[in-house]
Parts: C-alpha cells; structure tokens; sequence
C-alpha cells in the first residue's frame, strides 16, 4: 500500500531551477551588504517566550512554541522540558522576525561589539499565521541593522534605502519603490488634531491599503475620531511626492505639533540624500505607518511594480528603544528583505529564471567503464579551474549522453580522445564540437555558472 504524503501549508520548498534562482538572489544580497560594510551574524531559531511577547505588536498571535517530545533516554525524565512547560519564564518560541533576537544578541554581546555596529543575518523566521499568497509560516529573511551606544546619527535613515536600491538594482527584478515615512510626522500630526491614542491610529491608518478609505473610516469612527480628523488623517495619507515637496503639502492641512516638525524635518533630510544618490528611486509616501510598535523614526516599504496589491517586499524602520540594558539604550535603523515573499511573486508569475537548472557546465561522456578513471581526472582538471563538471552516470552511446546532458539543462559535452588523439567538448545547443584541453579551456564566461534571466510579460 502506497502512502500519500501532502505537503505542508505555509512551509515552502523550491524545485532545483527555483532553488537556483534563491541561490543567485542570496549570493548577490550577501555580496552587496558586505559592500557596504555589513558584517553577519546569526542567531539561534528560539527566544524566551517572554521576551516574544514584549515586543512586535500581535507577535503574541504569531508565534511557534517549542518544547522537548522526549526526555532521557535512560532516566525518562526531562527536567528541563517539565520547566518550560510549567514556568513561563523558560519556556522558548522560534522567532518571528530577527530584530527581536538581534537587539538581545546586542545586550549580550555589548562589550564585544565596537559601535555604531552594522549587521547583516539572512535566516529562517516562523510565523503562525494563515497561509496565503506570499505569506508563510516558515520564511528567509535578509536584514541589515546599524546600532550606535546611546544615540544614533539620523544619515543612517537615509543609508538604509539606498543600500536596498544597490541590492534590487542588481537583481531581475523589475521596477520597483521604495516609499518612506517618518512616524513622528503622523503621531504629531494626530496629536495636533486632538486624537490621543496615536498607536491604535496608527494600526487603523496602516489598513488603508487593505480595506480602503471607508474601511479606514468605519474603524476610525469606532475609535472616537470625528469626521473632520477622519477627513484630515485621510487627507495626511493620500500626500505622495518623489522630491521634498510632501512637506508643504502637509503643512497646508493647517495642523501643526512640535513632533510633526521633526518629522516632516528627518524625512526631508532622508528624501535630500536620495535624490542626489538614485533620484526617483525613493518615494515619500505618508501612508506608510508599519504597525509594529517598536519604530519610531523612518519606515520603509518596497513594493515591486505592477505588483501593488502584492504588498511590501522589503520594509524596516527606525527604533529608538528595542534594546536597553538599564544603563545603555541602543537605537537603531533596520530593513529586510522578505526574499521567500519576492521570489514567491517571481517565480510564480514566471518573471525570473536561471538559464539553466543545475550549477554542472560540462558533463564528461563515458563511452566504455574503463575510461571512467580518464573521466574522473579530467573532471578533476577542469573542477580545480572553476568549471562545474559531472561524469556521466555510466557507459552508453553518445547520443544517449547528449540526451541525458540536454534534459538537466548542461551545456556541455566532454568526449575522451582516443589513443594518441585529442579530447573535444560539444556545445550541445549549437552543435559546435571543438578540440579541448582540460588544462586550458574554458566556457564562455556567461556559461560559467547559471545567470538570472528576466522575464519580460
């Protein structure tokens, strides 16, 4: 009797060719943070539970718990495992983002560090929520943070972005934007309207690109809002400039509150810095809240165009308190790119593939099995050179191993000379066959290994 095996929801495994696009897209996130001074780090899967819960917003309703099935093999007991299950305190969660586990490993690892300290970690994260389109349960992240001791200089706002806009510059990936917000402009600008519970507000406004204007109202309208500053908070998030002009535009709403000021004063500066480094690329858009409670200064969003009802890809912001120790507060500016969420709109809609689905350039032929010793020092050669090379799974005709070679997508055929005569290579899409040296020769440079190819509609 066979068994079916379904997969599970929300936990995401690519086929070959998509795993290398994955590869390609971490190969070039990893190289372009590392251009920019970031050094990794990874943290362990699990936190406390407690400290889950003390931050993110509804983390509370996202998280795994993690607990022991088995104790002791020889004892039975599993003291530890008892421990988590009873005491609150010890009991442990995989996280669910990884600024949470990073501000930690900044507590830890203090007197370690040399400040400002910019990282970068590209891990796993879990979340239990409802599997849907782009949104699943287990997940890679690509994250960079700065973090200074004590205060943290506001051009790192403005760095952030443009180190995003060097990554998505670098990958098929289309159009893009990047908008940007300050999250002091709408809490100044609601408490000078007169409404006091900013966060709840803040969340409310954050749904407008969900359930629209009159959803936003209906919600706003529950929470006590009249009619003139649901008019007025609705008015703030319809306010969307490529240059420095948002600023008047606000202004004009005639509310005025000493945050507001230094709001619309950072996110100047940050718009300033952009449009001399990539103009156009950055987008202020004053709609952007995120919802989680932790940012307190700049926030970003990155939507790929065309695809704005997709959602964010690549989001973060500024957080002036995640991580403190009683002494010393460390601020800092993050944004991460949810790279299972774009390669899952990519790959999907069929906008991006390798150009081949396997990292193996030459497949060395096998005519008989007694020239699998040839074979093997021939790969080794050309292996030793840089150059991916396989040996044919056993002795056949020819024609069978071009065959074989064709399917996994290899470009080219090795073929063993005779006595006394010469190697060839086939490049089994052209047809050409040219003699060869495994100590000298070399693909073409765009064959060296698989490139990213985008797809146009």
């Amino acid at each position: 009797m066979s068994t079916r095996i379904a997969p599970l929801s929300g936990f995401p495994e690519w086929l070959p060719a998509e795993r290398v696009v994955e590869q390609a897209f971490l190969d070039i996130i990893r190289e372009t943070f590392e251009l920019h001074g970031f050094v990794s780090v990874e943290t362990r899967a699990v936190e406390p539970v407690s400290r889950l819960l003390g931050k993110g917003g509804d983390a509370d309703k996202e998280i795994y718990g993690v607990h022991r099935l088995a104790g002791d093999a020889e004892s039975g007991a599993d003291p530890d495992g008892e421990a988590e299950q009873s005491d609150p305190d010890k009991a442990l969660g995989l996280h669910f983002d990884l600024t949470v586990p990073f501000a930690r490993y900044v507590l830890e690892n203090a007197g370690k560090l040399t400040f400002p300290f910019r990282r970068y970690q590209i891990q796993k994260v879990w979340r239990g929520e409802r599997p849907q389109e782009g949104r699943f349960r287990e997940f890679t992240q690509c994250d960079i943070d700065i973090v200074d001791a004590g205060s943290l200089a506001a051009h790192y706002e403005a760095e952030m972005p443009l180190v995003i806009a060097d990554v998505f510059s670098k990958l098929p990936i289309g159009d893009y934007r990047i908008q940007v917000n300050n999250r002091k402009i709408p809490e100044g600008f609601y408490l000078g309207l007169g409404l006091t519970d900013v966060v709840g507000t803040l969340r409310i406004v954050d749904k407008l690109d969900k359930i629209g204007p009159e959803g936003v109202t209906e919600l706003l309208a529950s929470a006590g809002a009249t009619d003139e500053q649901i008019g007025q908070c609705l008015a703030l998030a319809e306010i969307s400039s490529t240059d420095t002009t948002f600023a008047d535009r606000v202004r004009a709403l005639g509310v005025s509150h000493p945050t507001l000021d230094e709001g619309l004063a950072e996110l100047t500066a940050v718009m300033e810095a952009a449009m001399a480094q990539r103009p156009g690329v950055l987008v202020a858009d004053l709609r952007v809240a995120r919802g989680l409670d932790y940012y307190t200064g700049t926030v970003y969003e990155t939507q790929l165009v065309g695809h704005e009802s997709y959602g964010s890809v690549c989001s973060g912001g500024r957080y002036d308190a995640l991580a403190s120790d009683g002494r010393t507060t460390y601020p800092g500016v993050g944004i991460s790119i949810g790279l299972s969420r774009l390669l899952a709109r990519l790959v999907s809609t069929g906008a991006v593939r390798a150009s081949r689905p396997t990292p193996t350039c030459v497949v060395v032929a096998l005519g008989v099995e007694e020239d699998r010793a040839r074979a093997t020092a021939v790969a080794a050669e050309l292996r030793g050179r840089g150059i991916a090379t396989e040996i044919a799974p056993s002795a056949a005709k020819f024609g069978k191993q071009i065959r074989f070679a064709d399917r996994r997508g290899i470009p080219f055929v090795w073929f063993l000379g005779a006595e006394g005569a010469s190697d060839s290579v086939k490049d089994i899409r052209s047809g050409e066959q040219v003699d060869a040296e495994s100590a000298t020769w070399t693909p073409p440079a765009e064959d060296l290994r698989p490139v990213l190819e985008r797809v146009e509609d």
